[in-house]
């Protein structure tokens, strides 16, 4: 049946009345108490340790009210020299007796213990206050644990099999630390500068300076990750190797266009290493030993190994923490309240657009997650995280999110994404040249898919006739009511989309969309200027068309009822041929309370209504509506997605002229 002939079969009236049966209360009680419950749910996304976490906590008992010790293959070292009675004793002496053996007899085992002891005693001078003369053993350990791991003198006896070796990487590692933190302490732990720092034997002139594609602008503090514990997410993302993972908290400098989608308190990983300059020493005038230092800030989103020694070292690298930290700021909380995007649109606006939670790559093709009712951009949280967890996720993709005023309706907020999606092509790439942005990957739950489908189809004047029976130019409006309508119901599918995964999408309608809960929503939300302004201009007047009542959809919750009438031009509507489309359905299990209520469903969705078309792979996940895009075998399908859309990215890439008519397409005037 054409979407034409389907209209003319509506009922002539779609406005919502008082409710009048008992299953319509009991649906309309239970979804609006199921969406406050969410809209209105916060959370701690990190908590600040007691005590940071060490690595080597338990194997040198560093919590000990008896204090740290040797290991048992140190202490056999130690008992080897009959050096293992002056530990208690003498403990810098210690060290330095250990120096003076390793120097006399160079040996892999010798190097390691020097640095195990110097690290335990630094950790002993520093929980006595003594913070110069514990920076001073943390330098000998790292330099020793260094020597360890990539001096030539050791290759012949180094054994990487050996759990020696990985407890060497957490010595350097462990020792890196704590003197950053004393030089924390003293103020000095910023990019971009050079500092002295002088122990009671040698002194260090150390550049902080950030690697790759992060400038010493960008940061405007460090934060040690080890001091917090995550809270908010579900899985914590970490790489093991060498470095000190550290919570870089991002400045704008105002140079970069892709700052203004930067989310508020955006906090990124950084991993800090600490290169000695070869053969670059000096001698002071009181006869301390200088040496030349590089901290180096390396970006795990961009590489995660470093080359030392002619080898690829792994960073040791900590993505989940970060992203946690930024979560936790006020300012990014209170621009994602849900209830406040559903209930006025006045006092979200502000908040409305494209987020960023992650420095713009060029280089990277972006995937674009759209939330849906009474939600907002941390509802996409646990997958994102889950997402850049995997290394070939992570170095191809970048992650943009898409928050707008959820009580509108839906067919509304996809002319603006339109709008928005145009607008930020002309920021980051007015030459239209980026080859990644011309292959954009949309990710919409629940609402969020239609209004991710909505930015691939041709309108044609099908959505038009939905308002009027005649051209736009007869409309008895202002310009700027008409303007507004025909941006909104006029429109192209986006060239530089190329996928689109919907997941639980009510693509024809929910239930819970019914007389009880548009009546309710009706007089809890505060609708945008263009749709009051609009139905009361446009009432009587013109050619308006008396049977599909479009405008009478006032809220987002009129529009996804399955009467609704632009669900039914939806549906029908011509996709983009070079758009490829996935669909996840959820289910809830048959016995449960909300089947029962709504049938063989999501608790929300029904699975007849969630099936789409045009999809080239359906999933059907055994979750609810709330949590089916945050499920493992829906995140792990849209990872599934996204290496195949890499693939293809590939594949035409190499086909590709070097001038593709299709990414140099102008922006439609219309979507300013």
């Amino acid at each position: 049946m054409s979407h034409q002939a389907r209209r003319a079969s509506l009922p002539a009236n779609h406005r919502p009345s008082l409710p009048q049966t008992l299953r319509q209360r009991c649906v309309g009680a239970l979804m609006i108490s199921l969406i406050m419950h969410l809209g209105c749910t916060s959370t701690d996304w990190v908590r600040v340790r007691n005590r940071p976490a060490i690595p080597l906590a338990t194997e040198l008992n560093v919590f000990s009210y008896l204090g740290p010790k040797p290991t048992p293959r140190t202490q056999q070292l130690l008992r080897r020299y009959d050096l293992d009675t002056t530990a208690l004793d003498e403990p810098i002496t210690l060290v330095t007796q250990l120096q003076e053996i390793s120097s006399d007899d160079p040996t892999s085992e010798n190097a390691l213990a020097t640095a195990e002891v110097a690290y335990i005693v630094g950790l002993e001078l520093q929980e006595d206050g003594k913070s110069i003369d514990a920076l001073d053993m943390f330098g000998i350990s790292v330099a020793n644990a260094y020597s360890y791991l990539f001096s030539d003198a050791y290759s012949q006896n180094r054994n990487p099999y050996d759990p020696q070796f990985r407890q060497a990487s957490d010595i350097y590692n462990g020792a890196l630390e704590s003197a950053l933190r004393v030089v924390q302490e003293q103020g000095q732990l910023k990019p971009g500068t050079t500092h002295i720092v002088e122990t009671e034997t040698q002194q260090y002139e150390v550049s902080i300076e950030c690697r790759g594609p992060l400038r010493n602008a960008d940061i405007s503090e460090l934060k040690f990750i080890s001091d917090f514990e995550v809270n908010g997410l579900q899985n914590h993302y970490r790489s093991y190797g060498l470095g000190v993972p550290l919570i870089a908290v991002h400045r704008n400098s105002g140079e970069n266009p892709a700052e203004r989608y930067y989310a508020p308190g955006m906090s990124i990983p950084v991993t800090a290493f600490l290169q000695v300059v070869p053969d670059a020493k000096t001698t002071s005038e009181d006869g301390k030993e200088r040496r030349y230092c590089v901290l180096e800030l390396h970006d795990p989103l961009t590489s995660n190994n470093i080359s030392i020694a002619k080898e690829l070292v792994p960073l040791e690298t900590d993505l989940s923490t970060p992203l946690a930290y930024g979560l936790n700021d006020p300012v990014f909380q209170a621009a994602n309240e849900s209830t406040k995007g559903l209930l006025n649109w006045e006092s979200s606006k502000a908040t409305q657009g494209l987020y960023m939670l992650e420095p713009y790559d060029p280089e990277k093709v972006p995937v674009l997650m759209i939330h849906g009712l009474w939600d907002n951009v941390v509802t996409w949280m646990d997958m994102f995280n889950d997402l850049r967890g995997t290394p070939e996720i992570r170095n191809h993709y970048q992650f943009w999110f898409y928050t707008y005023p959820t009580g509108q309706p839906f067919w509304l907020s996809a002319a603006q994404l339109r709008s928005e999606l145009a607008k930020v092509r002309r920021n980051l790439d007015p030459a239209l040249q980026s080859r990644t942005l011309d292959e954009l990957v949309l990710v919409g739950h629940s609402m969020g898919g239609l209004v991710a489908k909505m930015q691939t189809v041709e309108s044609g004047s099908d959505f038009w006739r939905l308002v009027s029976d005649g051209p736009s130019n007869q409309l008895d409006a202002p310009d700027p009511v008409v303007k507004s309508l025909r941006d909104a119901l006029y429109f192209g599918p986006n060239p530089s989309i190329k996928r689109v995964i919907t997941i639980a999408s009510p693509h024809r309608g929910s239930q819970f969309a019914n007389g009880a809960t548009q009546w309710l929503g009706r007089r809890i939300i505060t609708l945008p200027d263009l749709v009051e302004r609009t139905v009361d201009q446009l009432a009587g007047k013109g050619p308006i068309n008396k049977q599909a009542k479009l405008l009478e959809s006032q809220t987002s919750i009129d529009s996804l009822n399955p009467t609704s009438p632009v669900l039914t031009v939806l549906l029908d509507s011509r996709p983009a041929g070079w758009v490829k489309y996935h669909n996840v359905i959820g289910q809830v299990a048959e016995e449960g309370f909300l089947s029962k209520v709504a049938g063989k469903s999501d608790g929300v969705v029904t699975m007849d209504s969630a099936r789409l078309n045009e999809a080239t792979s359906e999933l059907v996940v055994a979750a609810d509506h709330f949590k089916i895009h945050s499920h493992p075998k829906t995140v792990l399908e849209v990872q599934r997605v996204l290496l195949e859309h890499l693939d293809d990215v590939s594949r035409t890439a190499m086909q590709r002229l070097p001038d593709p008519a299709i990414s140099r397409l102008p922006v439609p005037e219309r979507f300013d």
